[in-house]
């Protein structure tokens, strides 16, 4: 008994005296949004452009681990750039699960601003989002804030400018602090079941101007529009001097010059057809056009939560009542009159500004398209007269070669030693060489005659 009592007591010691096992380290599969770097204050698109790069890869050094645990389980995380109402900005990257579950998209939509589409154009709305993708320009855009893909392109630099310079301006809201926004003037807001509600007067303000929404459109289209007019004023420029250098000399180096020109025309043009054929299928179709409108749509839900919520507040009627009463109110104190919810005249005005423009746009480049055609059709007119000269050279050195075959012919006789008294007869070759030659010239004459009487020749 003592000795198995000693045994048990050492094991105890024993086991006492083991170190504690380590805490497993639990891989990192959050991807939170990570703000790399505030931009403010930032005027130059190179020092933007460097800086946040620093700020990126700094961060990136400091979570490297993080990072790697991240990638291995969320997907790799891309660069964003988020903009609010008030035109204030930051860098973030987050990785595709993070974004879905922010703006609410599908995970197919994503795809659409990867680089397989670089160069499509579409404009997709959602529930509380809107997908845009317009050219180098690809964006979600919803009605607090916009989430801007690549943003340290050199192409996209200047949408990132106007976003900056003139969000602050037309934006009617502001952010008081707390991470709500608020409208700039608090008197025509008031608080409901802990949410700020606009009020009637907000409401017809923020309806008098474009949302929020169509004045990021409106900047993505600007500046694609401005950048497709800049390039087809680079492709006029350009293309002018090479096709009247082309008609005064056809040459290879003028060809090759032309077939260029003419690639990079088609290229163009289809990249300005994409867009307007975006922006037309939008036009033709009311409904599309209505679910834009993300701003109208989220001031609907909010109002709706908070008179429930007031309601609920102040009444003991259970849930589905008040809901039922909320679905039934058609006071317009403090909802939108469903008649405006289709109306799209606002979008409709904005984008017909961008399809005419557009349709300038595509109309130039057809006209140097045509031009294009003509002097073509200028070199194929001359190289067929020239063409047409030859066939007439040839033609009458043909005739010129028949006539001297008739003379060699009358020549390759009498070499033939065949007997004849014309040999024996003084002074007689002088005259038959002549004669024959004579012959020969009138029957030139003759058959040249004949085809310019039958017009195979010119004249």
């Amino acid at each position: 008994m003592k000795m198995a009592k000693a045994q048990s007591l050492f094991r105890r010691r024993k086991k006492a005296s083991l170190p504690p096992h380590p805490p497993e380290i639990e891989a990192t599969t959050s991807s939170a949004l990570v703000p790399v770097v505030p931009n403010n204050n930032i005027n130059n698109n190179n020092n933007f452009a460097s800086s946040s790069s620093t700020a990126i890869v700094a961060a990136a050094g400091n979570n490297n681990k993080a990072s790697v645990g991240k990638k291995k389980v969320g997907g790799a995380a891309r660069l964003w750039m988020r903009f609010d109402r008030t035109g204030q900005s930051e860098l973030i990257e987050c990785d595709k699960s993070v974004i879905i579950k922010r703006v609410s998209i599908p995970a197919r939509d994503l795809r659409i601003l990867g680089p397989i589409f670089s160069h499509s154009s579409s404009i997709l709305a959602r529930e509380k989002a809107m997908v845009v993708n317009l050219e180098f320009i690809r964006a979600i855009v919803t009605a607090e804030e916009v989430l801007l893909v690549d943003p340290l392109r050199q192409d996209v630099l200047p949408f990132v400018d106007q976003l900056r310079q003139q969000l602050p301006h037309k934006s009617a809201f502001k952010n008081d602090g707390t991470g709500q926004i608020v409208a700039q003037d608090d008197e025509m807001l008031f608080p409901t079941s802990e949410q700020w509600l606009p009020a009637p007067e907000t409401v017809e303000g923020m309806q008098a101007e474009l949302p929020f929404e169509f004045q990021v459109l409106e900047i993505a289209l600007e500046v694609v529009c401005t950048f497709l007019d800049s390039s087809v004023a680079e492709l006029e420029r350009d293309a002018y001097p090479v096709l009247d250098e082309l008609a005064m000399n056809v040459s290879t180096k003028n060809l090759e010059r032309v077939r260029s020109l003419k690639s990079n025309l088609t290229r163009l043009l289809a990249r300005v057809q994409k867009v307007r054929d975006e922006i037309e299928h939008l036009l033709d179709d009311n409904e599309d056009m209505a679910q834009l409108y993300l701003t109208r749509k989220w001031i609907q839900n909010q109002q709706s939560e908070a008179l429930l919520g007031a309601m609920v507040s102040n009444n003991n009627v259970p849930a589905a009542t008040l809901l039922q009463r909320l679905n039934s109110t058609t006071s317009g104190s403090l909802t939108i009159n469903h008649s405006n919810d289709h109306d799209v005249e606002d979008l409709e005005m904005l984008l017909e500004a961008y399809f005419m423009q557009l349709d300038g746009t595509r109309n130039k480049i057809l006209s140097v398209r045509e031009y294009i055609d003509d002097t073509e059709d200028y070199v194929n007119i001359q190289l067929d007269n020239q063409r047409n000269e030859l066939i007439q050279l040839q033609l009458t050195l043909t005739i010129a070669s028949f006539a001297v075959a008739v003379e060699t012919l009358i020549a390759g006789a009498f070499g033939m030693n065949i007997p004849c008294t014309l040999f024996h007869t003084n002074g007689v070759f002088w005259p038959l060489v002549g004669g024959s030659t004579a012959g020969c010239i009138l029957l030139f004459l003759l058959i040249l005659g004949y085809a310019r009487w039958k017009k195979l020749l010119g004249s």
